[in-house]
């Protein structure tokens, strides 16, 4: 009877018996090949989106699928200096300067700040759009000063 009562005055001590897990059967596994397939898919269709995108802005495609130096280009493309790749490693600030580089971007192709806030938002379906799509680069945004080479016109 002691134990009984020693156990009411602690009720956290109650709380410690349950396990709270959904399935003990799934911890600790990886994720399967419909996930795979997927995140594969995703991979490809934004590389793809991005190498279009820099193609069209007159930088080389392959510039989308190499760490840092596609920051680069991109600040070029948007006619922000390289050395906001910096800001992009401060945590915080990185989100912000996102945000101005998607607008930016948007902008540079000839799309207003609705445009960019759908790249920032859905990704997934706007990069294609700008790759893929009708959209022409327009030139630096940003700053016209900076000299970015564009892509010849058809005559």
């Amino acid at each position: 009877m002691i134990s009984l009562t020693q156990n009411l005055t602690h009720p956290l001590s109650l709380l410690a018996q349950v396990e709270y897990s959904y399935s003990s059967s799934s911890q600790g596994q990886a994720p399967g090949p419909v996930f795979w397939i997927c995140w594969l898919a995703f991979t490809i269709l934004m590389i793809a989106a991005w190498w279009k995108i820099f193609s069209k802005a007159g930088q080389p495609g392959w510039a989308a699928i190499i760490p840092i130096y596609n920051w680069i280009v991109w600040c070029k493309i948007v006619g922000r200096p390289w050395w906001w790749i910096l800001l992009l490693l401060i945590p915080f600030v990185n989100l912000i300067i996102l945000i101005i580089l998607m607008i930016d971007l948007a902008k540079s192709f000839g799309k207003g700040v609705g445009f960019g806030i759908g790249l920032i938002l859905l990704a997934v379906i706007f990069f294609p759009i700008l790759g893929f799509g009708s959209a022409q680069y327009q030139g630096p945004s940003a700053s016209p000063g900076v000299a970015v080479s564009r892509p010849p016109q058809p005559a």
